[in-house]
């Protein structure tokens, strides 16, 4: 039950959604509890053992959704064929349009970036951890974060010439 914040922390942002989040953390303690007789504690603990349990989880669930069609509604299709709305004016004394900027950066990352940068930047897990954790190489977690920074890199500094902050 200690690893439960952690968990729930992981499993909202791999889920965007409390409700399922906490389904996802549910789910991955069943199956936990029922494969507990397989499970050998090792150096690297319980931790990266219910994270890995949590991310084929995750995986699965959204490779089975991702076949699903979506209904959308009438309104949102009408809604959708209309303008944009304007984006929101950046203060540059405020770090919040930033923070926006970096967030939209992040979701737009792959996820299996997004899952190892979280692992590694939020949960402050190792290498050889966020390794256990996914069932990846250790080769594999340095390339992905490699590659996710690289990205955030470039969106960002981007964002940094438009607002007219660096200049190209």
């Amino acid at each position: 039950m200690e690893q439960l914040d952690l968990l729930y922390r992981v499993a909202r942002r791999l889920s965007r959604d409390p409700g399922s989040a906490e389904d996802l953390v549910q789910e991955t303690y069943v199956r936990a509890l029922r494969a507990r007789d397989t499970f050998e504690l090792q150096s690297h603990g319980i931790r990266p053992w219910l994270l890995r349990i949590m991310h084929n989880l995750h995986v699965s669930r959204a490779e089975r959704e991702g076949r699903q069609p979506t209904a959308v509604d009438g309104e949102q299709l009408d809604a959708s064929a209309g303008s944009h709305p304007p984006a929101p004016p950046w203060d540059r004394g405020s770090l919040e349009g930033m923070d926006q900027q970096l967030v939209r950066a992040i979701d737009s990352l792959a996820s299996e970036y997004q899952v190892v940068l979280m692992l590694w930047a939020v949960e402050e897990l190792s290498y050889k951890e966020i390794a256990h954790a996914c069932d990846i190489p250790i080769g594999t977690v340095m390339s992905r974060l490699h590659r996710a920074r690289q990205k955030l890199s470039e969106q960002l500094r981007a964002f940094a010439v438009r607002e007219g902050i660096i200049r190209e």
